[in-house]
């Protein structure tokens, strides 16, 4: 009303920018030169808050359509006095964090006096430090510091003695422990039961409910938190409630017609540190907004990232930005999502050796449901679920909020386990998301064991999942048993094929032996008669060389020789006293002893008559009338 902006969404992008500081987002938007805020006669507004209450004349002689007390701005000559800044301080104290809200003109001292109030702590004891400018004293005006919207400080006592060990001790402790809530809504009379570390805020399980019942923030009205809890900044572990399990009752705050004083008093406190956060924040309706526009349309313009692209080609690119959103939102303690297509992570899963078999969970996410922040946060990134998934399961996981993606997992899951489970997804509702599907690979088919829907517990999803570990091992076993038997078959087949493979080659080795040692005896034998022809022709072709044999009643000198051969036969035969000692040496070779093999020796005295000249005579070498003489094999 008083910017003139009409689009919500356009409006909730600028408070946004300005983190939902009402006031930095007007003076964000109004020139400066024409002042923070004029009435509708063109006079000065009140100091305080600028778009706070006009006077009573003012505001009836406004226009009757308009609900809202502001105007938008009339170009004015007449300056008005600026708002002052507001500044944000966290101070970090020990285990506390303090939230300061201060305008600029105020001093360093006056932190410390608010400090001294929140942390029962003396000023003067009190060091303040983290001022990017250095130190500063207790005069120095924030201003002059050029400070940041946001700031953050820490306290330091040097002069005051550390608090005990085992209160401290017991603190860390208390952190740590996990809180179980059981919220029951009023209105439904349903029971939720929530898991929170000790170091979450009642903020925080605020929030959280709201995901579950849709109630917002500041229309939650609780019974049961301990008196002690008097901030929403207060941790689980100070703020008294029972441990490990406490009960609380939320249901809608009803919303009564507010009166003006009501409304006055709201607009003076607009620099109070509101409770919620920036989707909780008071009375949207003051600007022509109910509650269906600003959690339904104007939270559109505010969602995150898709948790996958509509449409993806590839299944592996689609998971990879899947699991960087699911980081991104959820944190790093999340299950190993398996990146690929369906059909690898079967492969993965079902298809190696029995031990090393898993199942496969399949996590179907869905941005429009109210469980889904709840279930990642508090279930699926708890330590417990994310080891016991990644030791026994394969995590798949898919995007169902976009119809094409919805469509394409349908499809899958019709080719893969059948119509029946594919219907039986294709019915479950928006607030029924997300679930978790456990898959069995047997041997025909794919079984799947278990559907589990959001609105479940830490412990149920564990034993359920524990439960679907059983009837897989079970399963499992048998496998193994089966596998095994298998392979000792087939280590006896390969067993005896070997040894069949082995007997082959030792038979085709022996064969082959027979084979060259026949080759090696008919190549002897050949070179045998080769060398027994040539023998015979040279015997035959000496034979016919040597001079006839002379008769006894020859008139020229006769020599008989009688020759002993190695068997004991003898051979005799009359030769030329002129004759040369070598037709001696070729008849002996003609009856088959070469001189190259054998010796021919006389007997008295001993010689070997092979060494003496052929080309003499027998007279000569004394083998003359007559002589006895035998044959002996060379070594």
């Amino acid at each position: 009303a008083c910017t003139g902006i009409e689009n919500i969404d356009e409006a909730i992008t600028l408070l946004e920018q300005n983190n939902w500081d009402l006031v930095a987002a007007i003076n964000g938007v109004i020139p400066q030169e024409n002042g923070i805020l004029q009435s509708e006669y063109g006079e000065e507004t009140l100091h305080g808050p600028a778009y706070g209450p006009t006077s009573h004349s003012t505001a009836a002689s406004s226009t009757p359509s308009s609900s809202s007390a502001f105007r938008h701005v009339v170009p004015s000559r007449q300056i008005v006095e600026r708002q002052p800044r507001m500044l944000d301080f966290r101070v970090e104290y020990r285990d506390r964090n303090v939230d300061v809200v201060l305008e600029d003109s105020s001093t360093v001292g006056d932190i410390k006096h608010i400090l001294e109030n929140e942390l029962q702590i003396p000023a003067s004891k009190m060091l303040l430090k983290g001022w990017k400018t250095g130190d500063v004293d207790d005069s120095t005006v924030l201003k002059s510091l050029h400070l940041p919207k946001n700031n953050s400080l820490y306290v330091l006592t040097p002069d005051l003695p550390p608090p005990s060990t085992s209160h401290s001790g017991a603190l860390r402790e208390s952190l740590n422990q996990n809180f179980m809530l059981i919220v029951t809504h009023r209105e439904v009379q349903r029971e939720y039961n929530l898991n929170f570390s000790g170091s979450s805020t009642i903020q925080e399980v605020k929030r959280n409910v709201y995901d579950l019942t849709s109630i917002p923030v500041r229309h939650q009205l609780w019974e049961g938190w301990p008196p002690s809890a008097t901030d929403d900044s207060m941790t689980l572990a100070v703020s008294g409630v029972t441990f490990p399990c406490h009960r609380l009752t939320v249901g809608r705050r009803s919303s009564p017609v507010q009166t003006r004083e009501q409304s006055e008093e709201q607009c003076t406190d607009v620099h109070m540190v509101s409770d919620s956060d920036g989707d909780d924040f008071e009375d949207a309706t003051e600007f022509g907004v109910d509650d269906g526009e600003m959690f339904g349309v104007a939270s559109s313009a505010l969602r995150k990232s898709p948790m996958m692209p509509e449409n993806a080609e590839n299944e592996g690119d689609a998971l990879l930005q899947f699991t960087a959103e699911f980081s991104s939102r959820y944190g790093d303690c999340h299950p190993v999502y398996f990146i690929g297509s369906l059909e690898a992570a079967f492969q993965e899963a079902f298809y190696g050796k029995a031990r090393d078999r898993k199942l496969l969970a399949i996590y179907l996410h869905h941005d429009e449901s109210v469980l889904t922040n709840v279930f990642c946060s508090q279930m699926l990134c708890a330590e417990s679920i994310v080891s016991y998934l990644s030791q026994n399961f394969i995590t798949w996981a898919w995007d169902m909020t976009k119809e094409a993606n919805r469509a394409r997992f349908l499809t899958m899951c019709t080719r893969h386990f059948g119509s029946v489970v594919a219907q039986t997804i294709r019915t479950q509702k928006t607030d029924q998301f997300p679930l978790f599907l456990i898959i069995m690979g047997k041997r025909s088919s794919n079984e799947v064991l278990n559907v589990i829907q959001g609105n479940t517990t830490v412990d149920e999803l564990m034993m359920r999942l524990m439960a679907a570990m059983e009837i897989f091992s079970a399963q499992q076993q048998e496998d193994i048993k089966d596998e095994d038997e298998r392979e000792a078959r087939e280590n006896v087949k390969r067993e005896q094929d070997e040894a069949y493979r082995i007997s082959l080659e030792a038979d085709r080795a022996k064969r082959e032996a027979q084979e060259r040692e026949m080759a090696e005896q008919f190549r002897l034998e050949q070179i045998r008669k080769e060398q027994e022809e040539e023998r015979e022709a040279i015997r035959l072709s000496l034979e016919q060389s040597l001079p006839p044999e002379p008769k006894e009643e020859s008139t020229e000198s006769v020599s008989k020789l009688r020759i002993r051969t190695p068997s004991g036969e003898f051979f005799e035969r009359r030769f030329l006293a002129s004759s040369k000692l070598q037709v001696v040496f070729d008849f002996v070779a003609s009856k088959g002893y070469p001189r190259e093999e054998y010796k021919l020796l006389g007997t008295f005295p001993r010689r070997d008559v092979t060494q003496l000249d052929p080309n003499k005579s027998l007279l000569e070498v004394k083998l003359y009338p007559q002589e006895t003489l035998f044959l002996e094999a060379k070594e």
